[in-house]
């Protein structure tokens, strides 16, 4: 069998979700911005750009002390994102972003569990989040992570602008 080389493979071969990831979390930066948004966008998540998601606004919220905003990397590369907030009393997961290549790996709980605990040492004993009501992926996975949905609240809010 010349020219021909056959083997076998000893182990399978993992599938990519099966490999460990290896990442940093580290607190979101201003430089961080635009890959932010690229972020936002490649998840599927809304990006309001002249509104309450434009570079000045994230500025300001990360310059507060009520701002918990962290991003995943890999390699250099931001694969993950949460905004988390509080003020004072209860404590916000506003935004989690997971690029889709790395889901299912423990990105997203990562960024979760660091949020709250960043959130827990400062006082916070309560950390909520808000999911619209089409995102079932993201319902189901607060619900595995041990958050409970509390169906006799309802969300209202008063928008000063359309695009905020």
């Amino acid at each position: 069998m010349l020219g021909c080389i056959r083997f076998r493979v000893k182990y399978p071969v993992p599938k990519p979700w099966e490999v460990p990831l290896v990442f940093q979390i580290r607190a979101l930066r201003v430089d961080d911005y635009d890959r932010l948004i690229d972020l936002w966008k490649a998840a599927g998540l809304e990006h309001k750009p002249r509104g309450r998601d434009r570079r000045i606004c994230i500025e300001q919220e990360m310059a507060g002390p009520s701002s918990v905003f962290l991003v995943a990397e890999e390699k250099g590369e931001m694969i993950g994102a949460v905004l988390g907030t509080h003020d004072g009393r209860k404590g916000w997961i506003n935004r989690l972003a997971v690029a889709p290549a790395h889901r299912r790996r423990g990105v997203g709980q990562a960024l979760v569990d660091a949020a709250e605990e960043r959130l827990v040492a400062i006082g916070i004993r309560i950390v909520t989040c808000l999911i619209e009501d089409w995102n079932t992926e993201s319902m189901a996975f607060f619900e595995g992570i041990g958050y409970v949905e509390h169906r006799e609240c309802v969300y209202y809010s008063k928008r000063m602008e359309p695009d905020v």
